[in-house]
């Protein structure tokens, strides 16, 4: 490119050496070794070695059946030899050389968690499970669920995700989950090509997506309430009503009522939800009838969130007990931030990048929880998603100063993760406290490390500087988890030889032997202190405590307890971190539906003529 070579001299080529160099070639392509590897007839002497010389008297060598002389004949086996040895060294070196369009590296560590993340979406469907489901002991099961209540506007529940070792269908957590998975296939979709998984994927999203198409009114352009959950946990005041957590049963052999909760006024959830269609808009937008579909409920389910305020889990509703939201903000730009993506619309732009939206959502201040990314919070997420926008399209003026604000944040909030910062603690044995030693850790590990991942890759890709603390956060702690570890043990079941055995989830400890369990008949496998029979593959319990302590006890949920909301963010980590480190990100699909941030130019004038 710039004519010099690295030294700093003049870039020169000897035109008379290269010119030796092609006739060398030429000569040595000429010969013919199969000729030489036989004897010589007179002719073929006559021809190759010409009428012989009378004037000087010359040494022969006798052969038998022919006689040459001695300089031809040394001239002739040395030129076999020769032949045979450069034959040699061009087949050792073709055999030796490895040939990297046949040959494929071992999977990496991360790859092979991979696989096994994601085997435990299927072991945790709910209603009619595929024949390809690949999860041995479990069935279909809750084909009744939302059937049978005369005037509501869904038609059936069936189908979706339990939430984790219940069967109770909690929406808020799931369709984050969706969403994240969603986000982790438009990012790195040939990663999971090459590690074999974008079919899988993409069936597990679907599955999820299809189930949210029921719990409202898909076809309308404006509803006033959705499902929230289905099922029911609720055990306080010693309540022994058959349920979800008062029962331990196989979902296969449920025969308790399932209630259907909905909601009014349930904006967090709503967003959510909207987000989860929108970005899995985007995943299958080759199919168009069907992208087309979930953006049509994405519109829907954001609207109502925005014509109709209030949290899901307000007014004492059992959602408060188990995922309880702290506002609708977050969801708010979130959402907006997914359709804008899915429809190109700026009126979504707008709404995400208004100071006031942001400032209500806490994007201005650095509370404890500040930076941790999960099924309550989505600001982290958020700010990245936005971020992206300004590092790729730049789109300027209005919304560049809002886009620069949440770019720095999100510097920010990447450098907190790292050791050097005292923003978070860490647990002797290395594993960030993103939520500051309570129970439960792994699940906001695995969400960070995949946004710090992610971030990295987004400036990579913009060849932009501006993380200065530097990308040492990430596999460190996903590390942690695959077993580098105090504790020498993996927190994903089947990952390595020293994993949890005792999961607390009801159909991995129920054996599979044709017995039908009741409500109370379930315990004595909840209680009991064999290793369930059943391995649950791929399921990332809820982890240690913050002295890197861990009981593999199936009746301690805070530290043996899955749920699809911390496996989502375990895949989207993995995804980022698997494979071949030059493979990046997909810079461009995100961007599919969004229209050229600056209108086209006029043409120019035509020429001016006298």
């Amino acid at each position: 490119m710039y004519g010099r070579d690295p030294w700093g001299g003049p870039l020169e080529i000897n035109a008379a050496d290269s010119a030796t160099d092609d006739d060398r070639s030429r000569n040595l392509n000429d010969l013919d070794r199969a000729a030489l590897s036989r004897p010589l007839d007179e002719t073929q002497q006559s021809w190759l070695l010409g009428p012989a010389e009378q004037k000087k008297k010359k040494k022969y060598v006798d052969l038998g059946c022919i006689i040459v002389s001695r300089k031809i004949f040394v001239w002739t086996v040395g030129s076999i030899v020769a032949a045979g040895l450069l034959v040699g060294l061009i087949t050792l070196i073709v055999k030796t050389v490895p040939r990297h369009h046949h040959s494929h590296a071992p999977a990496d560590n991360y790859t092979l968690a991979l696989h096994k993340a994601l085997m435990f979406f299927n072991g945790q469907r709910s209603g009619k499970l595929p024949k390809h489901n690949n999860v041995s002991w479990r069935g279909s099961s809750c084909l009744s669920d939302g059937k049978g209540k005369q005037g509501s506007f869904y038609k059936d529940l069936v189908g979706g995700y339990y939430d984790a070792g219940d069967a109770i269908k909690f929406h808020f957590p799931a369709s984050f989950s969706m969403t994240m998975l969603s986000w982790s296939v438009i990012e790195y979709s040939a990663k999971y090509e090459a590690a074999g998984e974008l079919n899988h994927v993409k069936e597990l999203i679907k599955w999820g997506a299809d189930y949210f198409l029921k719990t409202f009114n898909s076809s309308a352009d404006t509803i006033d309430r959705i499902v929230a959950q289905v099922g029911s946990g609720d055990t306080s005041g010693g309540s022994t009503t058959p349920n979800d957590h008062y029962c331990w049963m196989r979902p296969e052999d449920i025969d308790y009522d399932r209630p259907v909760t909905e909601c009014s006024t349930c904006s967090d959830l709503a967003a959510e939800m909207a987000a989860a269609l929108a970005s899995a808009s985007i995943v299958f937008k080759d199919n168009k009838a069907y992208s087309q579909k979930l953006v049509h409920g994405a519109k829907t389910l954001f609207k109502f969130a925005r014509d109709q305020r209030g949290r899901y889990s307000a007014g004492g509703s059992e959602a408060a007990i188990f995922y309880n939201s702290t506002s609708y903000w977050d969801e708010f730009i979130w959402g907006g931030a997914w359709l804008y993506y899915a429809t190109g619309n700026n009126s979504y732009l707008q709404l995400a990048t208004m100071p006031g939206l942001a400032k209500h959502a806490g994007a201005f201040w650095g509370g404890p929880d500040y930076g941790v990314l999960s099924w309550d919070n989505k600001l982290a997420g958020a700010q990245l998603l936005l971020s992206r926008l300004r590092l790729f399209l730049s789109p300027g003026y209005p919304y560049e100063e809002i886009l620069r604000t949440f770019h720095n944040q999100t510097s920010i909030i990447m450098c907190s993760y790292l050791p050097i910062f005292t923003k978070f603690n860490r647990t002797k044995g290395g594993l960030i406290e993103l939520n500051h030693g309570r129970p439960q850790p792994l699940q906001y590990v695995v969400n960070a490390a995949f946004l710090a991942t992610l971030f990295s890759d987004y400036l990579e890709a913009a060849d932009t500087p501006g993380w200065y603390c530097g990308p040492n956060f990430y596999s460190t702690d996903i590390d942690y988890i695959l077993g580098k570890n105090p504790r020498k043990m993996s927190y994903i079941v089947g990952f390595g030889n020293h994993y949890p055995k005792h999961l607390h989830h009801r159909g991995a400890s129920i054996p599979k032997n044709k017995i039908r369990y009741n409500c109370k008949g379930g315990w004595k496998w909840r209680d009991t202190s064999k290793p369930n029979p059943n391995t649950l593959v791929g399921a990332m319990v809820a982890g240690p405590d913050r002295h890197d302590g861990f009981h593999d006890v199936r009746t301690n949920y805070n530290y043996t307890e899955p749920t699809i909301a911390g496996n989502a963010g375990l895949v989207a980590a993995l995804v980022a971190l698997s494979g071949d480190k030059t493979t990046g990100i997909d810079k461009n699909t995100i961007f599919s539906a969004v229209p050229p941030m600056f209108p086209t130019p006029p043409p120019p004038p035509a020429p001016w003529k006298p």
